[in-house]
């Protein structure tokens, strides 16, 4: 494949009333490397042809399902080159499977499947195909993330003792789901879902994070799930304590039913010497303390950061760079990573993208966090 051209973005998913399809296009063609060109974006072939047209492709390539987009696209002289998956948890492992089989790399977004046993069949599937992999956990792409991250990694905050990370948002604080709020209806829903609600749709981003950025895995965790909102099926509501992989602890908070909560994502990580703190509606900015010094607050783009934040901004610092571009972030090292894949590397994804582990280690957390809350325990993880 010539690096000259743009790579061909194929989605299944994010049809007619998704939040996110929008915004996989929005960021993935924001750098320039990628065009939009494919789609099976609903089950409905008639809504798929719609949102084939709002999305401005050819008609011929807005196809009535994935199976027939992945026959019709592997003939094409044109074929993409990728597809995102951006569906309902229940279709991301036979999406996955599908395009694998087909020889097409995948970007999914979160959780990588609907339960634990279907991310250990993906995993299997990942390594025997040989094709990329990439997991849109969307906040590893923050340039401040990565600071903290690179500043973790340091040891300049001394041994990591305690995390903090939490998400808080209240949009299902009624039960909107019975109103046909379509992402609500879906997300509360286990046939659709997966068998864990926020702590699927949104725990999973929190614990993410506090690997991501902490670098240390959990080992243990004692969860409480509830569902706060009556006759809702799936949980709403979720605190969790953990216990990292090198003694320390952790706490983390998940809730769709915080009224007044936007997107209330917030990590502090403490270590011996000092401490971060990120937050996700201030995101171009991480605040530094430490024990035995000023606090001190690092600003996105500054010369002063690390290689991974410098490398990820995009303007000048004091012009702030948020959510869809974070997402992009992730999109053009998908990108970069296709090109080494198809240039003959072997494992061409870079350790900032979350990949297939990110998803097995995701899925892992929602089946023990259930389990937890059922014994009323704590469990290994």
């Amino acid at each position: 494949m010539s690096v000259e051209r743009k790579l061909r973005m194929g989605m299944v998913g994010g049809g007619p009333g998704a939040f996110i399809g929008p915004v996989h296009k929005m960021a993935a063609e924001l750098d320039g490397r990628i065009e939009f060109v494919a789609g099976a974006f609903s089950q409905s072939a008639e809504r798929s042809r719609a949102a084939g047209k709002s999305f401005r492709i050819d008609p011929a390539r807005a196809y009535a399902n994935y199976a027939e987009m992945f026959e019709a696209e592997r003939r094409r002289p044109d074929a993409i080159d990728f597809v995102v998956i951006a569906t309902p948890n229940h279709l991301h492992l036979p999406v996955a499977l599908a395009s694998m089989e087909a020889g097409i790399p995948v970007m999914s977004d979160k959780p990588a499947t609907a339960t634990y046993e279907e991310a250990l069949e993906l995993e299997k599937a990942v390594a025997q195909s040989g094709l990329p992999y990439g997991l849109t956990h969307t906040y590893a792409g923050y340039g401040m993330v990565r600071e903290a991250r690179a500043l973790c990694a340091s040891g300049r905050l001394g041994t990591i003792r305690k995390v903090a990370v939490e998400y808080l948002q209240g949009w299902m604080t009624r039960p909107i789901e019975a109103t046909g709020q379509k992402q609500a209806a879906w997300r509360a829903d286990p046939a659709l879902n997966g068998p864990g609600g926020c702590i699927g749709d949104i725990g999973t981003h929190a614990f993410h994070l506090l690997e991501y950025v902490g670098g240390i895995e959990v080992t243990g965790i004692h969860a409480a799930l509830r569902s706060v909102v009556a006759g809702r099926r799936l949980d709403d509501d979720c605190n969790a304590i953990v216990r990292l992989k090198n003694g320390a602890s952790g706490v983390l908070m998940a809730s769709q039913v915080a009224a007044g909560e936007m997107n209330s994502l917030r990590l502090r990580i403490y270590g011996e010497n000092g401490s971060v703190d990120w937050q996700q509606q201030d995101p171009n900015r991480l605040t530094v303390k430490w024990l035995d010094g000023p606090e001190e607050i690092y600003h996105a783009a500054a010369g002063y950061l690390g290689a991974d934040a410098r490398a990820v901004v995009r303007v000048p610092s004091g012009h702030p760079e948020g959510y869809i571009e974070a997402f992009a972030v992730l999109y053009r090292e998908f990108a970069d990573a296709l090109v080494a894949w198809r240039a003959g590397q072997a494992d061409p994804l870079p350790a900032t993208l979350p990949g297939i582990r990110a998803g097995v280690r995701g899925m892992r957390f929602i089946e023990r966090a259930i389990e937890s809350s059922r014994v009323e325990g704590w469990v290994e993880f």
